[in-house]
């Protein structure tokens, strides 16, 4: 028997045998790993690092996305939290939060986005120091995803939280602005 004819058969073998594997037999963090990386880190700014995240605020969106306060393009998270069983929740959010935070970013903000930052007062709810459950951290975040999120939020696409926080009051007008916000701090350690 030639390698082709062998590696066919060996498929055929194991096929059966794969395919009968259940779902749930895997951590439920695996489902969330697919976007959000394994150890919570993610390849692409599309999908934000979860890792080292608040884990309050994790439950809070995962509960967000199933019951429809919080959207995303194309409704992806909408449709994958209704994969997991109440029970599994508690489960990958501990998993992610309990990654180690994600590197910063190369550092490439001129000063602007940190007076920008701090001018608005983010930092008053999301830096660390300020310790509220509920409030992700922003910094080590992919720079892509946070400008995305203040221009969702300023436009109306994002809504406010359970906290009732108005963003678009807050955030300064500008995508430019946004960004260089953005690009501060996903070049900032979480501490």
């Amino acid at each position: 028997m030639d390698l082709k004819a062998a590696l066919v058969c060996l498929a055929m073998s194991t096929g059966p045998a794969l395919a009968d594997f259940a779902a749930d037999e895997f951590p439920p963090y695996e489902r969330c790993a697919l976007c959000h990386g394994l150890f919570g880190v993610s390849h692409t700014a599309k999908f934000p690092n979860l890792a080292g995240q608040d884990p309050d605020y994790l439950t809070t969106q995962v509960h967000g996305f199933l019951t429809g306060h919080r959207t995303n393009d194309g409704g992806q998270m909408m449709a994958i939290v209704t994969e997991l069983k109440p029970e599994e929740i508690p489960v990958a959010v501990e998993w992610f939060a309990t990654q180690d935070a994600p590197a910063p970013a190369p550092a490439t903000d001129d000063g602007t986005g940190r007076a920008a930052y701090a001018e608005a007062g983010c930092g008053n709810c999301h830096d660390q120091a300020a310790e509220l459950s509920g409030v992700p951290f922003l910094t080590a975040q992919h720079a892509g995803y946070l400008t995305k999120q203040m221009q969702d939020f300023q436009s109306g696409a994002r809504r406010p939280g359970p906290l009732g926080v108005d963003h678009p009051a807050l955030l300064p007008q500008g995508d430019a602005t946004l960004a260089a916000i953005a690009q501060y701090l996903a070049a900032e350690p979480r501490e």
